[in-house]
């Protein structure tokens, strides 16, 4: 399948329209330093900086919903307390409706306080009760679901275990979402899918599927997805399930649907750099069904899931992946080898800096690619975790070298930069100089070979909001334009 088809689904987002219910919680971030032992214990010492809170739970699945576009309604459990009121905000400011839910006397609204210091969790805290709902209320609960199956394209049932996903209400919810044919696909946490029975999808991860089969499974070994599919069907013919959906880590993710006829599908993991995996179940839950729900099939859906969630886990603490981000990395131009626009590398810096990335960049026309441009593409490269190229378009060329240049066209040179390993991205620039482009940007690095710093706008602009510009060392004896002129004499 073309990767630009995996993107036409992605623009189907924000036309889709979600039931979202589960175990809501308030995620807490406690952030700071630590640089010796208590004297007390043989413990960390954290010198608090910044405390963050965001949804975590169903509400993890929430937020990356509404940062997919999607219309998402709620229907859930929170307290009326100060976590209960926090997550209301929460999902005030996302755009998302939580109009239905329900706020039991007394309940306390479950919280996990991690405490960070720098990228290490050092501890998690939780504060919470069993939820111990009435049979009144479980009532109301499915009235306030029927109100809104008719407005909702498909509902994802979020369970961490909580105690709104039980014996009473799961059952009776998932046939009043069959009368009204809305598919259910659900996040487990039981191993005795009986309340699951009548699912469309279910999907666990590797441990929790090897809970409900009583099977040790390794994806690594050979023999791997046969003996799953046997396990896997056997449970769904059990429970009544249409199909499983297990997440593999690092080894992607495969799909066993209940009927015999249906294809079983595998595919890879994204490979990222992995900084957190932190709601990266969340987040592949609401790509997963922000898909489905847009019209793809199964395995563009997984495909996209499984690329949400690669982001996802590249970045710290519970977090979402935006509907852009997720189009840039499935769009044709990357996966032809980092040719990105202006606004993708913008929207790629940005996130590239909250995870802590140094982005370098230079800059040049590279008409014919030389040994010299090769070794500073090597020394740039060794600056950064990634390198972006500006490239002159053929227009900017014509107006700074004359008509007869350049000797290769802006698409070839894109496409031959963009083939070496030094080279990240490649982005194409109109302007007589970089320096429109470089504002927009914002490196961390900038790296060009013969440019003393008094002479080198680019390097004075990246210095002066606290960048870096390094003047890389000359290979003498290449240069492009006496490559011409030997060429034509």
């Amino acid at each position: 399948m073309a990767q630009g088809d995996y993107c036409s689904y992605i623009d189907r987002f924000p036309e889709v329209s979600l039931l979202c219910m589960g175990d809501m919680m308030l995620d807490v971030f406690v952030y700071g330093k630590s640089s010796r032992l208590s004297p007390e214990a043989p413990v960390p010492v954290i010198l608090c900086q910044k405390e963050r809170s965001m949804p975590g739970g169903a509400g993890n699945v929430i937020a990356n919903l509404r940062s997919l576009d999607c219309t998402v309604r709620i229907i859930g459990v929170t307290g009326d307390d100060e976590g209960g009121r926090a997550l209301h905000e929460s999902m005030e400011a996302l755009g998302a409706d939580d109009s239905q839910m329900l706020h039991p006397e007394g309940y306390a609204t479950p919280v996990k306080t991690r405490y960070v210091a720098g990228q290490h969790h050092l501890l998690r805290v939780d504060r919470e009760q069993p939820l111990e709902l009435t049979q009144e209320q479980v009532e109301d609960l499915l009235d306030r679901v029927e109100g809104c199956l008719p407005e909702v394209d498909m509902v994802l049932l979020s369970d961490y275990g909580k105690g709104l996903v039980d014996e009473r209400l799961t059952p009776a919810l998932i046939s009043l979402c069959n009368k009204y044919g809305k598919r259910v696909i659900v996040d487990p946490k039981r191993t005795d899918y009986t309340v699951y029975s009548g699912a469309y999808l279910v999907k666990p991860n590797l441990k929790e599927f090897q809970g409900v089969t009583g099977r040790v499974f390794d994806p690594s070994v050979p023999g791997f997805a046969a003996e799953a599919v046997e396990a896997g069907r056997e449970v769904c013919r059990r429970y009544g399930i249409g199909g499983l959906l297990v997440t593999l880590s690092e080894h992607g993710m495969i799909y066993i649907p209940g009927a015999e006829g249906e294809k079983t599908q595998w595919i890879p993991t994204e490979a990222r750099d992995v900084f957190d995996v932190s709601g990266a179940g969340d987040t592949s839950l609401a790509a997963l069904g922000a898909s489905l729900a847009a019209g793809a099939p199964m395995r563009e859906a997984m495909r996209i899931a499984n690329a949400a969630s690669g982001i996802v886990v590249g970045k710290f603490g519970t977090a979402s992946v935006q509907r852009d981000e997720l189009a840039q990395a499935l769009s044709p131009r990357r996966v032809a080898g980092g040719i990105i626009t202006a606004d993708e590398a913008a929207s790629l810096c940005e996130t590239l800096r909250a995870q802590g990335k140094v982005v370098g960049f230079t800059n040049g026309c590279f008409d014919l690619l030389h040994p010299g441009h090769l070794q500073s593409f090597e020394r740039a490269r060794a600056l950064c975790d990634v390198l972006i190229v500006g490239l002159n378009t053929d227009a900017s060329i014509r107006r700074l070298k004359g008509p007869n240049r350049p000797v290769n066209n802006e698409q070839s040179r894109a496409a031959l930069l963009a083939a070496l390993k030094t080279v990240d991205y490649v982005v194409l620039f109109d302007d007589d100089t970089a320096l429109p482009l470089i504002e927009k940007l914002r490196p961390d690095v900038i790296a060009k070979e013969g440019y003393p710093i008094d002479k080198w706008p680019e390097g004075q602009l990246v210095e002066s909001y606290g960048g870096r510009a390094v003047e890389l060392p000359r290979l003498e004896g290449f240069s492009s334009t006496a490559i011409i002129d030997k060429l034509q004499h």
